[in-house]
């Protein structure tokens, strides 16, 4: 059993103040992996104090001591990325290959982009020529509570992390209760690059405890959360009595728009991303929009794929998906599946219980359903499992009316050959991300959504931005 008790707090691994005993479930096996404690409000109040202590003397730290100690970690963290793998996959589930090349390598992925981003930033320029005495100052906004989740975990943690340090914020990090041994790992990291003491905290505990503490902190300048949509509206209110700035990366219930003329691999493709990570992505393609003409066939190919799709351990080599997370969640996903089942969805694949040959672990049968109108349960919800609906259209706007009618905007697809088709639904859709045809975003876009998906970005020039104010002077004289 591992053990992992203590939290990171002014440069030093430290014994909670309130700590209460929480087990790390492996999600494969349903056994404790690990112990962890659970932090209270004494915890938030010692690592705020440190983060606040060192709040100014980081951000006047010149940016390019701060680019330098984000290099050193960069060093640290590709060295020790099978380890952050191996964690991740133990504690959440992701399959041990696809944790190490993606979830893992996500992070180091992030902080080389913003280190890119920060060498070309400029922190301070002119107001412009008619203003000459005028100047632009972009400041750091302050102490940050940075809220993560368990699902994509370090793509999250080094997103807000290393965003806030390079535009010279301090931070405490409280990452889910679910999957915290990667960012332990973390802070051993930001120790090892040498750090200020007090820049980077973390304590750990659950949403009610240690979440409510920190976003309703006298002492907090800043909240960036990612979770779920009904989380981030609580956190939104108890921030609002501090006036604090908060960022809000929250769920998603993608359309994906094929139509008639999509390439040959449209389907394979969409399936295969959305039963990717278990399903558990808020940017999931869940909801397969059909032009009509290629329906049954489209519903045939997504059954096929979705069936040939393997489920096994995190701890086993292979291309296959895991298990998901825990037990609510799981349980959570039978019942909608059930749901789609009573308001008259047509299974195609998958469906009920667990797959074949696995009887222990939180495993999710890959499910399709078919026959879906936008109105079920299953076409509004976030499932956050393997679960897709397949949705049939008529005509390009009542695609993109029915693609625009949920409370989510974060991310949508369009598959289509015709090119002014697909640029011109792109404008359309109302979701702070659009992917046509298989192409991600490049390194360095910026990541969020519109709706109840949130606000603000994160990644690259946009994700810095997000952690700095705007500052104009008048009178600047030039020494």
């Amino acid at each position: 059993m591992i053990e992992k008790r203590q939290f990171y707090i002014n440069g030093a691994w430290v014994d909670p103040i309130e700590g209460t005993d929480r087990h790390v479930i492996d999600p494969s096996t349903e056994e404790a992996c690990a112990v962890i404690s659970m932090g209270g409000a004494a915890d938030v109040d010692a690592a705020v104090a440190a983060a606040k202590a060192a709040f100014p003397a980081w951000m006047s730290t010149p940016v390019e001591d701060r680019i330098a100690l984000v290099e050193k970690f960069v060093e640290i963290y590709q060295r020790r990325n099978d380890e952050l793998g191996a964690a991740i996959s133990m504690e959440m589930g992701a399959p041990i290959d696809m944790a190490k090349a993606s979830q893992a390598a996500a992070g180091s992925y992030h902080a080389v982009n913003f280190l890119k981003a920060a060498k070309n930033f400029d922190f301070f320029k002119p107001l412009g020529d008619h203003a000459p005495n005028d100047r632009i100052a972009m400041e750091a906004v302050g102490v940050c509570a940075l809220i993560t989740p368990w699902n994509w975990p370090m793509n999250q943690v080094v997103l807000k992390v290393i965003a806030a340090a390079i535009a010279g914020c301090t931070m405490v990090l409280k990452p889910s209760e679910e999957s915290p041994l990667n960012a332990m790992l973390f802070a051993e990291f930001m120790d090892e690059a040498g750090f200020p003491a007090g820049v980077f905290n973390l304590v750990n505990g659950d949403g009610v405890g240690v979440g409510t503490a920190l976003t309703g902190h006298k002492d907090v300048d800043m909240v960036s959360f990612t979770g779920s949509t009904r989380a981030g509206i609580a956190i939104s209110q108890n921030a609002a009595l501090t006036l604090k700035r908060v960022h809000l990366e929250l769920g998603g219930k993608g359309a994906n728009l094929l139509f008639a003329d999509a390439d040959e691999q449209a389907v394979k493709r969409s399936v295969r991303r959305m039963m990717e990570n278990s399903g558990q992505s808020c940017n999931a393609p869940s909801r397969m929009m059909v032009e009509r003409s290629i329906y049954d066939r489209v519903v045939e190919e997504a059954a096929e794929v979705a069936a040939n799709t393997k489920v096994g351990s995190a701890h086993e080599s292979g291309r296959h998906i895991g298990p998901v997370v825990n037990e609510a969640q799981w349980t959570k996903i039978q019942g909608l599946i059930q749901k789609g089942i009573d308001e008259g969805a047509r299974v195609v694949a998958g469906g009920l219980g667990r797959p074949e040959g696995l009887n222990k672990g939180y495993y999710v049968r890959p499910t399709v359903f078919a026959d879906v109108t936008n109105d079920m349960t299953i076409a509004q919800e976030e499932i956050f499992g393997p679960v897709m609906a397949i949705i049939p259209f008529d005509t390009e706007e009542g695609a993109v009316e029915m693609a625009n009618d949920t409370v989510y905007g974060l991310t949508n697809y369009i598959q289509t050959q015709d090119g002014e088709r697909a640029n011109r639904i792109s404008r359309q859709l109302r979701s702070g991300m659009v992917e046509i045809n298989g192409n991600s975003r490049g390194a360095g876009a910026p990541f969020g959504g519109m709706k109840q998906s949130g606000n603000g970005r994160e990644g690259g020039t946009w994700g810095i931005e997000d952690f700095l104010e705007v500052k104009s002077i008048a009178g600047w004289t030039e020494a």
